[in-house]
């Protein structure tokens, strides 16, 4: 478990999120077995690599943040039990305070120089879109037109051979190539792919499982911000009313322990509050919800089309097909507004 895994996990106990039945493995079209077969162990390479470098620069940015207000609870603490007090019998070992506050802003300088020199945001994000977009390839693949003369080299992108290249649409050098190097295999299974009624109903039934698992998948992401997003506020409220509250009664009584409790709560809370800004729990509980929405909406149109498609009817077919390319022309828009909100973050804090 990486360490911003931990730091949430511990922040949010006692919290029950909804469960859902558990889905099935989606089944394949037999057409597309071979290509996803292909394609799944540099999926499987990239989906490592993201998971790698996420967890590293996610890590990395609570961790600055939390060991920050730590720094300031070993500078106060001997102060504020008095320690630094030669007559006090723990003032000898005032010192190893010191050398502590010491490792700890070394230790965040340390991730604050790796996260830069190592480029860790930088690497999960190409890596998550490259994973993404390598994800959906299969998917995307019967939308792509296999058929005629067509050049290999207009298909080196499916992704830009089905949605107009005027569109946002993330690009990875990778993608690209795992298109030319599996043309001619999808070109000779799908090329009439829309003429079998066989494939196109177990095509858009495994579409239906894969959006229902990204529905789900979308909803925890929504419930998990919005529970974290609550807990954290909530523990803040706590940490400044507390911190109110020593503030008022140093008006009434000097004691130094006090000190404590008006340096770190508020350093803590704020180390809490940075965090949590840093991650976007906000907009990632939004934008997850909405998503849940239009998927939702996308699998309803899918399931509406289904019943014409055994009659071979022309215009249920082509409906189906625009009702799959807008359902992942939404997943595709997802990721890039998830792109554009992670980017301008680095490790800096603010």
């Amino acid at each position: 478990m990486a360490l911003h895994q931990l730091i949430q996990r511990l922040l949010l106990l006692g919290v029950r999120f909804e469960s859902l039945p558990r889905l099935q493995e989606p089944t394949p079209p037999a057409r597309l077995a071979p290509l996803i077969e292909s394609i799944a162990p540099e999926h499987r390479t990239f989906d490592l690599r993201a998971v790698h470098f996420g967890h590293r620069y996610r890590s990395g940015y609570w961790a600055i943040y939390v060991l920050s207000a730590f720094a300031v609870l070993f500078a106060v603490v001997p102060l504020a039990l008095g320690w630094d007090d030669s007559r006090h019998i723990l003032h000898p070992f005032v010192g190893l305070w010191e050398v502590g506050e010491v490792l700890v802003i070394a230790t965040v300088g340390a991730i604050y120089w790796l996260g830069h020199r190592r480029d860790w945001q930088g690497q999960w994000l190409q890596a998550r879109t490259t994973a993404e977009l390598t994800w959906y390839l299969p998917l995307v693949a019967p939308l792509v037109d296999f058929q005629g003369d067509t050049a290999v080299g207009d298909r080196a992108n499916w992704y830009r051979s089905v949605y107009d290249p005027g569109e946002p649409l993330p690009s990875a050098s990778e993608v690209e190539t795992l298109c030319r190097r599996h043309d001619a295999m999808a070109r000779k299974n799908l090329q009439d792919c829309w003429s079998d009624p066989t494939f196109v109903a177990h095509y858009a039934h495994w579409t239906i499982d894969i959006l229902e698992g990204q529905r789900r998948y979308h909803l925890h992401v929504a419930q998990k911000q919005h529970a974290l997003l609550s807990r954290v506020h909530g523990l803040n409220s706590w940490l400044f009313g507390l911190t109110a509250v020593g503030a008022s009664m140093h008006l009434m009584m000097h004691t130094l322990w006090l000190s404590l409790v008006t340096t770190f709560f508020p350093a803590l809370g704020a180390s809490l509050h940075g965090a949590l800004a840093q991650s976007e729990a906000y907009r990632l509980s939004v934008t997850s919800e909405r998503l849940v929405t239009e998927l939702h909406g996308a699998i309803a149109r899918i399931r509406r089309t289904i019943p014409g498609i055994e009659s071979l009817d022309a215009a249920s077919i082509q409906e189906i097909k625009i009702t799959i390319q807008a359902a992942v022309a939404q997943i595709l828009k997802e990721h890039q507004d998830w792109h554009m909100l992670v980017r301008p973050h680095h490790l800096p804090l603010g």
